[in-house]
């Protein structure tokens, strides 16, 4: 089976060459959103033009950008594990689409730092078998909207071997690359996939927001022993955090499957991810000044998913928001809210309130893409009703 996976991948590759540049590839998409979105803004996540944050997420002072978190954490792994190799599209003389891999080539080699043609079912196999044989391979979709052509490898080759081998082979495979919505990139490379993962057995799936959840997820998931999907932000690569000490040391992991609690409240309870938890915490913000003390959860890990800590916040509050960018039918939502209706019922004072993207392909033009993606004040509104503050939308229509 596994010569089978590397002579399918030897052809794909072999194809892949043939086919235009990734380097082009990546041209046009640029050229399109020029269109509609300002050079700054569309340079900003790519260039290191990051956007400062002022709010403080961890004891330390040094600010590190989500994008050098990521680096320094591939960096660190590459050198304590010499099995440790990256595969992607322009990941090595490009120094990556958004520079997550800058440096790592020339430090490393072309052994290690593995350049592709376009071809991510090639690649993904590749890789794939490679993780049958111990080594620890850390795939780049240059968008996770690609990785649907790799979903066969990812999905039947790396998720379901360990358990169809009875635990005789594992795959320890990190899967990483922007994950959601941008800037007017179009319905075809803006869809969130937390869901779509988040539903498969034996994939673990995380979401990191800051620079301490990038770089500490990062490690840990290159060090487990089970394929690790790792969903990140194109807008928040950019952005800087503080950090610790703690945080830099190189031995600093986050555990999988652990939420974080990022503003303690009473009053109702806000669970986010990526980068929908800034929007959450200046929602937050927005209901200190109507006395709603809001509590913002981090879920960071979508797979496991940390049901303990959402429902002793739930306890507490008796109240439950949840945000995410996805489609709102069987979303990360849509898993929560079950899992409290079937867990702490009793505890709930008022109806959950749901906060997702539009049920509609990600539209391109500015003024719909904004209406089609949660905002600030959708989640505002939302903690409003369920703390009776407001009118609730059925009974104003």
């Amino acid at each position: 089976m596994i010569v089978s996976y590397f002579a399918s991948c030897v052809v794909a590759l072999f194809a892949g060459y043939c086919q235009v540049s990734t380097r082009k590839r990546r041209s046009m998409m640029l050229r399109i959103a020029k269109t509609k979105v300002c050079l700054r803004n569309l340079t900003a996540p790519i260039l290191g033009e990051g956007i400062k944050t002022q709010r403080s997420y961890s004891s330390g002072v040094k600010q590190m950008m989500v994008r050098e978190a990521l680096n320094s954490a591939l960096d660190e792994e590459m050198a304590a594990d010499p099995r440790v190799f990256l595969m992607g599209e322009e990941i090595g003389e490009y120094q990556g689409a958004y520079k997550v891999s800058k440096g790592l080539l020339q430090k490393y080699g072309p052994d290690r730092v593995v350049d592709t043609p376009i071809t991510e079912a090639g690649f993904t196999g590749l890789a794939t078998g490679a993780a049958y044989y111990g080594l620890r391979p850390v795939l780049e979709f240059m968008t996770f909207n690609f990785s649907m052509q790799a979903m066969d490898h990812l999905v039947n080759s790396a998720a379901k071997t360990f358990y169809m081998s009875s635990g005789n082979i594992s795959v320890p495979i990190v899967f990483r690359g922007p994950n959601g919505a941008a800037l007017g990139v179009g319905a075809q490379h803006s869809q969130c996939y937390a869901q779509w993962y988040g539903a498969v057995p034996g994939l673990k799936v995380v979401a990191p927001y800051s620079s301490e959840d990038a770089r500490g997820l990062l490690k840990a998931a290159i060090r487990d022993p089970d394929p690790v999907v790792f969903l990140e932000n194109e807008l928040l690569y950019g952005q800087s955090f503080p950090v610790s000490d703690e945080v830099l040391d190189p031995s600093f992991t986050l555990p999988i499957g652990k939420a974080k609690i990022e503003k303690e409240g009473r009053d109702v309870t806000i669970t986010a991810f990526s980068r929908m938890v800034d929007y959450a915490l200046k929602a937050a913000e927005t209901l200190e000044k109507e006395d709603i003390n809001a509590e913002v959860i981090n879920i960071r890990s979508i797979r496991p998913l940390d049901r303990s800590a959402i429902n002793a916040s739930v306890r507490k509050t008796n109240r439950l928001v949840t945000v995410e960018e996805g489609f709102p039918q069987h979303g990360v939502g849509a898993e929560i809210c079950a899992s409290v209706v079937e867990e702490i019922f009793e505890y709930l004072d008022a109806p959950i309130e749901r906060i997702t993207g539009a049920d509609v392909p990600l539209p391109y033009a500015t003024n719909l893409e904004r209406m089609a993606l949660p905002q600030i004040e959708d989640i505002v509104r939302a903690a409003k009703r369920v703390c009776y503050r407001s009118i609730p939308i059925a009974a104003a229509v």
